[in-house]
């Protein structure tokens, strides 16, 4: 079967494509690598290439089984309506949104270019619609710096606010939310769904730490791992990694090794953070993730990202970068950060420095690019190793 990309990388050709690609005979479609045209397994839908946080390129094989199968999954959960993209259509979590529009046989709305608060509010508000007299909901979804930035703009602007309340459901995901930003989005009425998930499992297919209809999941020596019909087909061109991340069971169920560590507590998971993004700082191992997480509950750190960088008394340490602040308050913000990360995750977790910037690199999918942030420190802002 054929691989090609979209016409560009305008949403409304990318849904073209798709459209052909989910509900006709293809060709399948190449988002994220506009060079990459090979063949790919019959039945292929698309084909996700992303670089990922830590700078690994990576081309996920996803067939139409495997997008349908999710986007009825999530119908399933929150219910069927209108869909709003506000996240990029090469990115899992904005090929979803527009699948789960085709099957609805609803047009989706579109919030082009830059990511801003006023064209979001507007295009929910042109989504009001009837169906024989009931309005039809609508959902999105968002990155949380996404919905921060609509929180932000809904204190001062109320139309942003009834925009947030609007939706029957707002999907979160890419990255973990700070329960400091769902307590506002709660407060002012927005109904918000963590998800988790990745672009081998078609997108999120657990919510608020419920498996969907049809997903497995397990945690084996501490890795979750997830399995169902919406899982990838594997990588493209790379055999290898596809048998490791993906095994089979004596039962013969594939899963997915999603890299993260968890637990499952009465049905529900809870992820405690990514296996790999492990220093040893002093002999002692310590969860970055964790210290993120720490760290992202101060008030007015909501967004913070938490880097390694060697260390040369310890070996390693980390770097807690946030954006928006004056670099005037680094010193007195290391401050309360190492102490409140001593408290929560112990002293040898505690970071080295605060660093001050206007803005956070970003990926396509809107997560911070925590690969650029590292060489940026190494190179512009070594600063002392404490």
């Amino acid at each position: 079967m054929r691989l090609e990309p979209p016409a560009s990388t305008d949403p409304r050709d990318v849904l073209r494509a798709l459209r052909a690609a989910v509900l006709g005979a293809g060709p399948a479609v190449s988002l994220g690598a506009t060079d990459l045209r090979a063949e790919v397994p019959a039945g292929t839908a698309a084909v996700v290439t992303t670089s990922g946080s830590t700078g690994v390129p990576k081309s996920v094989v996803l067939s139409r089984n495997a997008l349908i199968s999710s986007a009825y999954a999530t119908a399933g959960r929150i219910g069927e309506g209108a869909w709003l993209l506000a996240v990029p259509a090469s990115y899992v979590a904005g090929v979803q949104v527009l699948v789960r529009a085709l099957l609805a046989d609803r047009e989706p709305a579109v919030v082009a270019g830059p990511f801003r608060p006023e064209p979001f509010a507007a295009a929910a508000r042109g989504m009001a619609s009837h169906d024989n007299g009931s309005r039809v909901p609508t959902y999105t979804s968002l990155v949380p710096a996404q919905l921060q930035r609509l929180l932000d703009a809904a204190d001062a602007d109320t139309t942003v606010a009834e925009a947030l309340r609007s939706f029957e459901a707002i999907l979160i995901g890419g990255q973990a939310l700070a329960p400091s930003v769902a307590e506002r989005a709660e407060a002012l009425g927005a109904r918000i769904v963590r998800t988790y998930g990745s672009s081998e499992t078609s997108g999120g297919c657990v919510y608020d730490g419920v498996p969907l209809d049809g997903v497995g999941m397990s945690v084996v020596d501490g890795e979750v791992r997830l399995s169902g019909p919406m899982l990838a087909e594997g990588y493209l061109g790379d055999p290898a990694r596809t048998a490791s991340v993906f095994p089979v069971d004596a039962d013969g169920t594939r899963w997915y090794r999603t890299g993260d560590g968890g637990e499952i507590v009465d049905g529900v998971l809870r992820v405690t953070g990514r296996l790999d993004n492990v220093i040893v700082s002093g002999g002692v191992n310590v969860s970055l993730d964790r210290v993120e997480a720490a760290v992202r509950g101060i008030p007015g750190l909501e967004e913070a990202v938490v880097v390694p960088i060697p260390d040369a008394d310890w070996g390693q340490g980390s770097v807690v970068v946030v954006p928006g602040m004056p670099a005037s308050r680094e010193g007195a913000v290391r401050d309360t950060v190492r102490s409140v990360v001593a408290a929560a995750v112990g002293a040898p977790a505690r970071p080295a420095r605060v660093v001050a910037v206007a803005e956070l690199p970003t990926l396509s999918s809107g997560k911070p690019d925590r690969a650029a942030l590292r060489r940026w420190l190494e190179t512009e802002r070594p600063g002392p190793r404490a």
